[in-house]
């Protein structure tokens, strides 16, 4: 389905939201001195939120959103959530500085560098964003946040079948998010018209 009626800004409007909310919404949930979830917790999660009938899947994101922003270290995680506070208030400046301290700090934390390409990506700077979405993607091959940010950075630099890609990674691992249906179905059209 479509949320967007066809106008594909308003649909772009919907997916840039939810991908920033997904972001802020880890960043927020840090809890300091928390050690970094098990894989087995994860994997668990996971497991259940790809499965189609899930109805309380927005409880199962949340939770994957909080185990990710969990460091397990106290200065990493205060690098987060000052780069995210920041980010919240619009001063780029001091959110590159903390998560670029956050990513040097910490650079097996993937969460860093997930946030650090949503501030490369609200400031148009798609190079950089991708470059952190591959870390954060090499780090965590799950991280579905990033790959819709990847998939919106390439929808509007006309890379559709690269696109299409990353949306039915982030599909494949969550499919609830009906923004990112909408995507597919989107440039599934975009790529038939050009084939005609």
């Amino acid at each position: 389905m479509d949320p967007g009626g066809g106008d594909a800004t308003l649909v772009t409007m919907r997916l840039l939201r939810a991908f920033n909310n997904a972001v802020l919404a880890a960043g927020f949930s840090l809890a300091s001195g928390m050690a970094w979830a098990d894989d087995a917790r994860l994997d668990d999660l996971f497991d259940r939120l790809a499965r189609p009938d899930l109805r309380n899947w927005e409880l199962v994101e949340q939770e994957i959103n909080m185990l990710w922003s969990r460091s397990g270290s106290a200065t990493a995680d205060y690098l987060l959530r000052r780069g995210v506070a920041a980010m919240e208030e619009g001063d780029f400046d001091a959110a590159y500085n903390h998560l670029t301290a956050l990513t040097d700090h910490a650079p097996e934390f993937a969460e860093g560098w997930n946030a650090r390409a949503t501030l490369f990506f609200q400031s148009q700077r798609f190079g950089p964003a991708i470059a952190d979405i591959q870390r954060t993607l090499a780090l965590e091959p799950r991280h579905y946040g990033a790959l819709m940010g990847l998939g919106i950075m390439l929808e509007e630099m006309g890379e559709y079948a690269r696109a299409l890609e990353a949306f039915r990674m982030a599909e494949a691992i969550h499919p609830h998010r009906q923004e990112i249906t909408g995507a597919i179905e989107r440039i599934e059209r975009e790529l038939d018209g050009i084939a005609l």
